[in-house]
């Protein structure tokens, strides 16, 4: 049955109502999309805008702020807590001087809870789930716009980092952990250095406690570096590898060590006033030409007995390691650190392992098979360019 005139009129009315109906919507959508993106820029120039406030508030008051400390965690409330107030019982009369952070890697919420609990910290996160700026709520997973003037307003602002892409490790049998631990480092110092331009930052891991003079130490440091040259290759490397420190527990090394040998160690509690210390021999030329003076006068002992005859000596001595193996027997023999990380042991410097032995003021020098030679060349270095005779022959 053919349809009247009439009926394709109204077809044509609803049909052309359904296509404005539907044009509009899209409109609006579209319109929607556009301010939800204006916004978000926005809020990210605020959010950035009220990071640098905050951060500018704690390095004022006309003083300039000798290094940011920055704790490092992950997922230990606990221990974080024990940390923190170790620094907070030492930091508070040098605020200015030491604005302190804690950036956490990872999303567990009762880290992050008890990292926003101390005012006098401002709190970084890397979230692996995020590249931008989060901002942080009370309830996790939902972001909403009045929890922002809240951290914000107490100079917490919650800068995320980090990605999802699997590790590639250089060597079969690497922990990953060492791998996400890195990136987690790259992006704390990125923000430290370049958006926050802090001249220096000092890292601690959230299992560390600090001495009473942790503070006059690096400040005196920090004066004794800005007057000398050293390398920035003799600087650059994992604290934990390089310096003997004071852990608390265990980290991603699964506490390897940690009973047999740290322990034991007694936390310094003598405030010692390091800025009224002279360190300039510490120095780059003095220290090196005295370090390889007092590693080439020590008595050479040499032998699988070397050990043995150290125990009866009552001078320095200097016994050589081969390799990783040989240093690890050597260091048994001894009951001292015997781990080798990246090609060196612990602590050493030149490849030379200083300690002394059972409370003596002697000093035992294990030297790595080129530590002499590198000794000599940097003694004699320094020597030419200062127009001296070289002054130690090792």
């Amino acid at each position: 049955m053919a349809r009247s005139p009439c009926d394709l009129r109204i077809l044509l009315v609803a049909a052309a109502a359904a296509f404005i109906y539907i044009q509009e919507k899209i409109v609006a959508l579209e319109e929607m999309k556009i301010r939800q993106d204006e916004e978000r820029v926005h809020l990210k120039i605020l959010i950035q805008d009220l990071e640098k406030r905050s951060v500018q508030t704690l390095v004022n008051n006309n003083v300039a702020p000798v290094a940011a400390v920055v704790v490092m965690a992950c997922n230990r409330p606990d221990y974080l807590q024990r940390t923190v107030e170790s620094i907070l019982k030492y930091q508070t009369s040098v605020a200015s001087k030491f604005p302190l952070f804690i950036s956490q890697d990872g999303i567990n919420g009762e880290v992050k809870k008890k990292a926003l609990s101390y005012n006098e910290i401002t709190y970084m996160q890397g979230n692996s789930r995020s590249n931008g700026y989060k901002l942080s709520s009370e309830k996790q997973g939902h972001n909403h716009t009045p929890n922002l003037w809240m951290y914000c307003l107490k100079g917490k602002l919650d800068a995320t980092h980090l990605d999802l892409e699997p590790v590639r490790t250089e060597r079969p049998g690497e922990l990953i952990a060492y791998y996400k631990i890195a990136k987690h480092y790259k992006w704390a110092l990125d923000e430290l250095f370049i958006k926050h331009n802090f001249a220096r930052v000092i890292i601690l891991e959230d299992d560390m406690e600090i001495a009473p003079d942790f503070f006059d130490y690096f400040e005196a440091a920090a004066k004794l570096l800005d007057n000398d040259n050293w390398k920035a290759k003799d600087f650059i490397c994992n604290v934990s590898n390089c310096f003997a420190a004071i852990p608390v527990t265990v980290g991603s090394s699964m506490g390897q060590f940690f009973r047999q040998y740290l322990e034991p160690i007694k936390l310094n509690d003598a405030h010692i006033k390091w800025n009224s210390e002279d360190l300039s021999y510490l120095k780059e030329d003095k220290f090196l030409i005295q370090f390889g003076k007092d590693v080439a006068s020590a008595t050479p002992l040499h032998g699988s007995d070397a050990a043995l005859k150290a125990h009866n000596m009552d001078a320095d001595v200097r016994i050589q390691y081969n390799d990783q193996e040989d240093f690890e027997r050597i260091a048994r023999q001894f009951g001292i650190f015997e781990e080798w990380k990246d090609g060196i042991p612990r602590t050493a410097y030149k490849g030379v392992v200083v300690f002394r032995y059972k409370s003596s003021r002697r000093r035992i020098y294990l030297v790595g098979p080129d530590s002499l030679s590198q000794l000599r060349f940097l003694n004699w270095t320094y020597a030419r360019m200062k127009g001296n005779e070289i002054l130690i022959d090792i």
